[in-house]
């Protein structure tokens, strides 16, 4: 297992490599950068010796050289933990910017992907063994819910009912205003834990919602097989012959479903965050791309992209944990 753990990190390497490359290309796409925003507007405003400060302030940011001088040095940073720069925010490090956000994030998307896969997997197992029952057809309504409505848009359905209907002063975030620069209590858990429920609900929602449908599925196949038979011909409980002999087997294209997930999920939480104003890297996100922060940018989208790459790693350990002939190949 070592071995095999071993060889898919050293795979991911260059397939990083590729990733941060697109990533910053993608980042310098658009035309212009920060400093040509900031100079034009200072020419509108009279400042007659900003055209001057362009070289000067370019060199500040790291924003000089061609295009692969810039990229190998946004890389070589990375690579020690320096993100860079921000220009939007006066010279601000990266990783202090998004440090908070990143907390925020993973723990959103942590929570939902447990629930998400919690939730699926015991949904699916039900309405395998009680199939076209109400319970099933109620599951299958609230699967296609999920499919059908994308996060955002329940997100938007949330702040119109909370303002319009229930005349809420403050929706979104995640703390109340009292707790919000508040240092840590107990009060302020129980104040975030509160404020969670709804996009960790959103998020859940949209990440079970294909997947207990495939687990269901999945286990309707096993079910049929010829050792399923065997087992319960030899009088074993028909919870043991659907948990340890049917479920174990049928997880199998779930976890592979896994790499695909967890990117997913994590976009979720950014577009649900813009939404909802919740302290994650999505409104940064947002900002740094109308801003043209090419240092703010590219560091999210890296981390974006590397959920990508830990998906597939968890995904490949998993499988190969679940199933021995995976890993002896």
């Amino acid at each position: 297992m070592l071995n095999y753990f071993l060889r898919r990190l050293l795979g991911l390497i260059p397939m990083f490599l590729v990733i941060s490359f697109i990533s910053f290309t993608i980042i310098q796409l658009p035309p212009g950068d920060f400093i040509t925003t900031k100079i034009a507007q200072l020419a509108a405003a009279g400042d007659a010796g900003s055209a001057a400060r362009v070289e000067l302030l370019r060199e500040q940011y790291g924003l000089t050289g061609n295009f692969f001088v810039r990229y190998w040095n946004w890389l070589s940073g990375i690579v020690v933990g320096d993100f860079g720069v921000s220009a939007m925010f006066e010279g601000a490090q990266v990783s202090t910017l998004i440090a908070d956000g990143f907390l925020f994030t993973i723990l959103l998307g942590g929570v939902s992907l447990a629930a998400a896969w919690g939730l699926a997997i015991a949904i699916g197992i039900y309405s395998a063994t009680h199939r076209y029952g109400i319970a099933d057809y109620s599951f299958t309504f609230l699967g296609f819910i999920g499919l059908a409505v994308p996060p955002f848009l329940t997100s938007l359905l949330y702040v119109f009912a909370a303002v319009f209907i229930f005349g809420a002063d403050q929706v979104g975030g995640l703390y109340s205003p009292e707790f919000r620069d508040a240092p840590w209590s107990w009060a302020r858990l129980a104040d975030l834990a509160q404020h969670m429920w709804f996009p960790v609900g959103v998020l859940t929602l949209a990440g079970m919602a294909g997947t207990m449908r495939i687990m269901r599925g999945s286990l309707l196949d096993v079910l049929n097989q010829q050792y399923i038979a065997t087992a319960r011909a030899k009088g074993l409980p028909e919870r043991t012959v659907i948990l340890k002999h049917g479920a174990r087997v049928a997880i199998n294209p779930l976890i592979s479903r896994l790499s695909m997930i967890i990117p997913d999920l994590f976009s979720n939480v950014i577009i649900v965050s813009v939404v909802l104003n919740l302290p994650t890297l999505g409104p940064l996100f947002l900002r740094s791309l109308l801003g043209q922060d090419m240092y703010v940018a590219g560091a999210i989208l890296l981390i974006l992209a590397v959920f990508v790459l830990v998906g597939n790693l968890l995904a490949d350990l998993a499988l190969a944990w679940s199933d021995p002939r995976i890993r002896l190949e």
